[in-house]
C-alpha cells in the first residue's frame, strides 16, 4: 500500500484546523462558565432579595406586636390605678362610717339616750323609823336636796351614768320636791330610793362614805342607808323627750347649723 506522502500546505491546514477546534472549545467552555456565573449571582441577588423583605417584614411585624402590647400595658395600669383609688375611698368611707358609728354612740351614751350597763354601786336610801318625840318629823325623811347631793358626790366621783328608781339621769334631768313625793324627770317617786351609778366601784364607794359627807351626816340624823358595789349594774334609757325650743348647734366657725 503506499504511504501519502505529507506536504507542507496540508500540514499547515491541520494546525490550523486545531488550533480552530482549540478555540471553538475554550470559547464554548468560556461561554458555559459565564452562563453558570450568571445563573448564580442572579440567584445570590434573589436570595438576598427576598431574605431582606422577610427581614424587613418580620421587624415590622415584631415592632407592630410590641406597640400593642405596650398600649395593653398602660390600660392596665390605668385600671389598677383606678381600682387602687376605689379600694382608697372604700376604706376611707368605710373608717369614715366608723368613726361616725363611733360618734354616734358616744353621743347616745352621753345623752342618755341608750342602756347602759357596767361595775358600779347601788345605793339605796329611806326614810328614818324612829321618830324622837318632840323632834320635826321631816328631818326623818328623804328629800330632794338630799338625793341632789348625793348624785353630785357620785359625779364628782366619776359615775359614767347615774339613775333613781329606773330615771335616768340627763342634763335637763330635774329632782325637786313635789309634796309629799319627790320629782325626777317630772315623774313622781317614792322611797325606798334606789340610786345606780356606773363607775369604778372603788372610786364611788369611797366617794360617798368619805368621812364627814353628806352619807355620814343621812346615816347621823336616822335615815336608812345600804351602799354596795356591784360587778354588773344596769341603766335604763332616758325615756322623756328631747326638747329643745331655744338651742340651736353651732358648727365650725362659730354659724348657727340651719
Amino acid at each position: 500500500m503506499a504511504k501519502e506522502i505529507e506536504t507542507p500546505s496540508s500540514a499547515t491546514e491541520q494546525k490550523k484546523k486545531k488550533k480552530f477546534w482549540a478555540g471553538a472549545s475554550l470559547a464554548v467552555v468560556s461561554l458555559i462558565l459565564g452562563i453558570m456565573l450568571s445563573v448564580q449571582f442572579k440567584t445570590a441577588e434573589e436570595n438576598e432579595s427576598y431574605g431582606g423583605y422577610f427581614r424587613t417584614s418580620r421587624v415590622e411585624m415584631l415592632t407592630e406586636q410590641l406597640q400593642v402590647l405596650q398600649e395593653e400595658n398602660q390600660k392596665l395600669q390605668s385600671d389598677l390605678a383606678d381600682a387602687q383609688t376605689k379600694l382608697s375611698n372604700v376604706r376611707d368611707e368605710n373608717q369614715a362610717l366608723v368613726d361616725m358609728k363611733e360618734e354616734l354612740e358616744l353621743a347616745q351614751m352621753g345623752s342618755g339616750a341608750v342602756a347602759l350597763r357596767g361595775p358600779g354601786v347601788i345605793l339605796t336610801v329611806s326614810d328614818g323609823q324612829k321618830i324622837t318625840p318632840g323632834e320635826d318629823p321631816n328631818l326623818q325623811l328623804v328629800h330632794d336636796d338630799d338625793l341632789l347631793r348625793l348624785c353630785n358626790e357620785l359625779k364628782s366621783s366619776g359615775a359614767e351614768a347615774i339613775s333613781i328608781n329606773n330615771e335616768r339621769l340627763i342634763a335637763t334631768s330635774e329632782i325637786r320636791c313635789a309634796g309629799t313625793t319627790i320629782l325626777v324627770n317630772w315623774k313622781r317617786i317614792t322611797p325606798p330610793f334606789i340610786i345606780m351609778a356606773i363607775g369604778d366601784p372603788e372610786m364611788l364607794e369611797s366617794g360617798l362614805s368619805i368621812k364627814g359627807g353628806y352619807l355620814e351626816a343621812m346615816r347621823y340624823a336616822g335615815l336608812q342607808v345600804n351602799l354596795q358595789r356591784i360587778e354588773d349594774v344596769e341603766i335604763p334609757a332616758y325615756n322623756g323627750p328631747f326638747q329643745f325650743e331655744y338651742s340651736t348647734p353651732v358648727v365650725a366657725g362659730g354659724e348657727e347649723e340651719l
